[in-house]
């Protein structure tokens, strides 16, 4: 059986793909289309890498899905390396919700379509793109099996008094009011380096995982099945991200109703795009906010301190929530590259076995490491997290279990 599986990451504008092996990771292309049915008519942009880290860029209409992804085969056959149906094993789908129907990866059928667009009122910025990818690739693959991978599954394992949120019951029962969580393929590749670098089970494994890029989240792991989650019903709870606040209180959006009339979408779009540390600094890139925090910006190194905290205060919560930690292992683009953050968002925590080594944290190696002394009794890790090849992955896993 072909182990060869095209990624595909449809989003409102954009489409991500990534050709790979399943079994051993290795990258053929990558690509993305972007400024897909651009609003001020702009012209698409399609970046397509080969095997040999050429990229080739393109400027062209991209009116659609189905152009941006019709551009892509043909980026194939003009830059390699060439894709053929009958290569294929799978094509695999980032999907962003699956509520609580769907706990695993799933071989798309009709049937599977139609109940992720039930789902749309639950992501409705992220499923919709997620259809129209998954409906355009079906129809340039008809005999091709296609898999979604949903972002929520990993966390269906948390305990029904970790979902639950303390609401009336027709919420829960009637509307799907619970908490859900997000970067779960990444949460689940990430918990499972983490046993491959700690050479133990991972079912032994109890660790604490931070994905930290634009969007953030923290996950409590427990023998590889998470346990509990930041993000909740939908991306905005929990961490300090790029432009969303993370954990307020409920309340607000009827403060700000009541003293300044602003609208329930005003409310929500304040949280979601102008809020976090865009809202506290005025610039919502780590880098350039490390940078000005460096040079002395007030307001970048209160949103570096609001930013560390919190995570620091998930990681004490969790830590509670396992009663034991083996490993915390930062991912994303974040957690990868900032020292600054690993050391200040862990700072405090020696009591509970938590240290950071100053020398292995702040070295340029830039694969799967340990950052915390050897002696130290819990393992502090950085994981390069890689979510395509999970998808892929999981696809196969998918079709294996199938047959």
């Amino acid at each position: 059986m072909s182990s060869l599986v095209l990624v595909v990451n449809a989003g409102s504008s954009s489409v991500k793909y990534r050709l790979l092996d399943a079994r051993t990771g290795e990258v053929s292309a990558v690509g993305l289309a972007e400024r897909i049915a651009d609003a001020s008519g702009g012209t698409g942009i399609l970046t397509h890498t080969d095997a040999d880290g050429r990229r080739h860029r393109s400027e062209l209409p991209l009116p659609s899905h189905e152009a941006a992804l019709t551009a892509a085969l043909e980026a194939f056959d003009a830059h390699g390396p060439t894709l053929r149906a009958d290569d294929l094993a799978a094509v695999g789908h980032r999907v962003v919700h699956g509520g609580d129907r769907f706990s695993a990866p799933v071989v798309v059928d009709d049937d599977v379509v139609a109940a992720i667009g039930e789902l749309v009122p639950l992501a409705p910025l992220h499923n919709p793109a997620n259809l129209e990818g998954l409906a355009v690739a079906r129809r340039l693959f008809p005999d091709v099996p296609h898999v979604a991978v949903f972002d929520t599954a990993f966390h269906q394992t948390m305990p029904e008094h970790a979902y639950t949120y303390a609401v009336p019951l027709a919420w829960r029962a009637d509307h799907g009011i619970r908490r859900y969580g997000f970067h779960g393929t990444s949460h689940r590749f990430v918990a499972g380096r983490t046993a491959e670098l700690l050479d133990r089970p991972l079912e032994s494994v109890d660790a604490i995982v931070l994905h930290l890029g634009n969007g953030a989240s923290a996950a409590a792991v427990r023998g590889g099945r998470s346990v509990d989650t930041s993000m909740g019903m939908t991306p905005l709870e929990g961490l300090v991200m790029g432009t969303r606040s993370g954990d307020v209180d409920p309340a607000l959006h009827a403060h700000l109703h009541r003293q300044l009339g602003w609208s329930l979408e005003e409310v929500d779009t304040g949280l979601n795009r102008d809020s976090g540390l865009l809202g506290l600094a005025g610039v919502s890139d780590f880098r350039e906010l490390s940078r000005r925090r460096t040079a002395g910006d007030p307001s970048a190194a209160l949103a570096f301190d609001v930013y560390c905290h919190r995570l620091r205060k998930y990681v004490g919560a969790y830590h509670a929530v396992l009663g034991r930690v083996d490993a915390v292992a930062f991912t994303g683009g974040v957690g990868e590259n900032s020292p600054e953050v690993r050391e200040a968002a862990l700072s405090g925590l020696e009591r509970l076995g938590i240290l950071v080594d100053p020398e292995a944290n702040r070295a340029s190696d830039t694969g799967a490491r340990r950052v915390s002394p050897p002696e130290g009794e819990v393992a502090v890790l950085v994981v390069p997290t890689d979510e395509e090849w999970q998808i892929a992955r999981e696809s196969l896993d998918v079709l294996a279990g199938r047959g």
